[in-house]
């Protein structure tokens, strides 16, 4: 890096000095409003936060305002947000695409708000741009979402998000002139773009909830549509969902030959049915598997032939082959079988390409299609891969390698001779020689050994002076594997050290690593998370004082959970775009189908009462000393809605009993994370480092 790190000693607490007596903090129009559950009165004082009233505006506004007005005292804020924009100013360049006649990928040329979708030309070598997301609103807060062509490549749909909404719109053009040629449709949400043809495509979406609930009423019935080019949405064709087939997610996706429409239709985050037609021959659909119990998709299709990647019967995955004359699940033949490590499957070239978690870490595998082994495919260090995807014809795949260290780097791949060369490398003023990444196991209070990787510059002095922050997420079967982050660049290049333990509820070690911190189990994940952080104290990398705890979305809950189970355990808490109300989740937006990992509080009464002991709004008590908290939201939320963190952070205000600040960072303009504006995303992170290192007391 080009700068000298701005942190130079550390162990004067004084930040509580900058705010001598106990802060006053905006006033929450509190109410009276009691819910009962199997007999238990359960007070919601905060209620009218969940409601987008004039008060709750009002009370947002200040909250704004007095959050800005904190962390614009801290004195080295600038400097850390000169810090990322130095380091994000790097050119990025994504594997390409081929469509039709040309090649597409995205570039970003540094500091760009969103990045810009090119094309190259193969007949005439000349490249273009094709779509610029930077002209969609004048802040760049419109985003793409998707972009998807028709097997031609003469015909183009693309969704865009507007200020961070689920909520999409698609956009059809011509691909060769990039002129729009239809209606654009509206009102689409959790949706692929998936072509038949050129006749047109399918899509999913919702009845849009009524005026004044939009980005907070229950999306439940998805509905999977046809769009014929040249008519008008409202007459497009009903495929599957609604009345008669109510599911909370559907899918829809028609198989590279063109010859299958495959419906995958679920009501919760696990488990899904799964659904084919034939496009060629006619019939109705085909249910190949019955129930919820089982996650399956097919993944690539040979004729008559399915190839079908689940967890039935294999925790762990595996790739099956059946047929469309008969494809239930008794009749599934391994290709490629279930093994003491976690699968993940993609396709390209007429290959199968097999990635295997080995306690997070990436190895690849080469298979044809009979399941034979081709090789072992030779990988550039321990990390995290993603790609080798790619059309059954086209033997030039594309690959992507990072870990905590190592700033991502694309790699073409010759499908047929296993050969590979470095395709783009990042130019980040960030050095791996410099730092260390190292992989430990700690044990949990239940005697569960965890992973976790902690990753810092090479010289620290273990010290228990360290400035760290813990971060995980533990749920929804998600696994955390290393990646690199400029932001994590800054916080080591200033002394840090970031910490990211693989606690159950993810997907690190299969279906039962994930089901052990679900439901009944949830508290797992947090006893995980609190053993990692006294893990990294007893070790001396940090200690209270110096700790953070940091997630979003449900690693949010993680965080709210923790802090108030452990209030002493860390110095620092970020509990970002969290769920945080666990007796309410289920009426907002599509939170009714996280009730696989969470249960619901009227699932009965055991439920409820596991849910009410660690649910961080119902769990935050007068008289207790939190944490130093910022509570990151953004009032464009309608995945994780920001009544979550406005009534959690209206319940630590009233109840904190001592100088810690409880901050809400409310973002406008934005969602639950994805399509952000580089600025924004910047000015997020400028604020958790400065506010995380001001809080630890780190003096200049």
């Amino acid at each position: 890096m080009n700068f000298k790190p701005i942190l130079l000693t550390a162990g004067v607490l004084f930040s509580a000095s900058f705010y001598s007596q106990k802060m006053t903090y905006p006033k929450a129009l509190k109410g009276n409003q009691t819910d009962t559950y199997f007999g238990t009165a359960v007070a919601d004082p905060f209620r009218d936060l969940e409601n987008d009233s004039q008060p709750t505006k009002k009370w947002v506004d200040e909250e704004v305002a007095f959050s800005q007005n904190y962390l614009s005292k801290i004195p080295f804020r600038e400097k850390i947000k000169n810090q990322l924009r130095d380091i994000w100013n790097y050119e990025k360049i994504s594997a390409p695409s081929n469509e039709g006649d040309f090649t597409y990928y995205n570039k970003n040329d540094g500091l760009q708000a969103q990045s810009v979708i090119y094309r190259t030309n193969n007949k005439t070598k000349t490249t273009e741009v094709f779509l610029d997301p930077n002209k969609f609103s004048e802040k760049g807060t419109t985003s793409l979402s998707q972009l998807s062509f028709n097997k031609k490549g003469n015909l183009a749909a693309y969704s865009i998000s507007e200020g961070g909404s689920d909520w999409n719109k698609i956009i059809i053009i011509d691909a060769i002139t990039k002129k729009q040629i239809d209606d654009t449709l509206t009102d689409v949400k959790f949706s692929g773009i998936s072509w038949q043809g050129d006749e047109g495509f399918y899509y999913s979406s919702y009845d849009k909830p009524k005026e004044g609930t939009v980005l907070s009423g229950m999306t439940d019935k998805h509905k999977v549509y046809f769009h014929k080019l040249g008519t008008k949405q409202s007459s497009d064709q009903l495929i599957f969902g609604g009345d008669k087939t109510p599911r909370r997610y559907i899918g829809a996706n028609v198989s590279e030959d063109q010859r299958y429409l495959i419906i995958s239709a679920a009501n919760t985050t696990s488990g899904n049915e799964l659904y084919i037609k034939d496009l060629k021959n006619g019939g109705d659909f085909i249910q190949i598997n019955k129930g919820f119990d089982i996650s399956a998709g097919i993944v690539d299709t040979e004729g008559d032939n399915l190839f079908i990647f689940t967890d039935k019967d294999a925790p762990n995955m595996r790739l099956v082959k059946t047929s469309i004359k008969n494809p239930s699940p008794e009749n599934w033949i391994d290709v490629i079988p279930q093994t003491e490590n976690v699968l993940g499957i993609s396709t390209g070239g007429g290959y199968f390409f097999a990635t295997y978690m080995v306690d997070a870490i990436d190895q690849v595998k080469q298979y044809d299609k009979t399941g034979k082994l081709v090789r072992d495919i030779v990988l550039p260090g321990k990390g995290n891969i993603s790609g080798f995807g790619g059309k059954e014809d086209e033997k030039e795949l594309y690959f992507s390698f990072t870990n905590y260290i190592t700033p991502g780097t694309t790699y073409k791949f010759n499908a047929d001779t296993g050969k590979s060369e470095v395709y783009q490398k990042p130019k980040v003023k960030f050095n791996p020689e410099d730092y260390i990444s190292e992989q430990v196991f700690y044990t949990s209070k239940d005697g569960t050994k965890i992973p976790m990787m902690i990753n810092y510059k090479k010289g620290i002095k273990l010290d228990s002076k360290n400035p760290t922050i813990l971060y995980s997420y533990g749920g929804f079967n998600i696994s955390l594997q290393p990646s690199f982050s400029v932001v994590n660049a800054i916080w080591m290049e200033n002394g840090g050290v970031y910490a990211v333990p693989n606690i159950r509820g993810g997907g690190e070690y299969g279906k039962k690593w994930h089901d052990a911190g679900t439901k009944m189990q949830k508290k797992n994940v947090f006893e995980d998370f609190i053993a990692a952080g006294e893990y990294l104290q007893n070790k001396k990398y940090t200690s209270k004082e110096y700790m953070a705890l940091s997630g979003r979305s449900n690693g949010g809950l993680l965080v709210g959970a923790t802090m108030t189970m452990r209030p002493d355990l860390a110095r620092v808490a970020f509990p970002g775009v969290g769920v945080l109300d666990m007796l309410r989740y289920n009426k907002f937006t599509a939170g009714a189908g996280w009730s696989y990992d969470y249960g619901t509080a009227e699932d009965n009464k055991e439920m409820f009462d596991y849910l009410k002991s660690y649910s961080p709004v119902h769990n935050v008590k007068a008289g207790t000393c939190y944490p130093s908290t910022m509570i990151i939201t953004s009032d464009h939320d309608d995945r994780v809605v920001p009544a979550h963190s406005f009534k959690f952070g209206a319940e630590l205000q009233e109840k904190q009993a001592c100088k810690n600040p409880i901050l809400l960072r409310i973002e406008k303009n934005a969602g639950h994370g994805a399509g952000r504006s580089t600025e924004q995303v910047i000015g997020e992170n400028a604020d958790l480092i400065s506010f995380a290192l001001f809080e630890m007391g780190i003096k200049l």
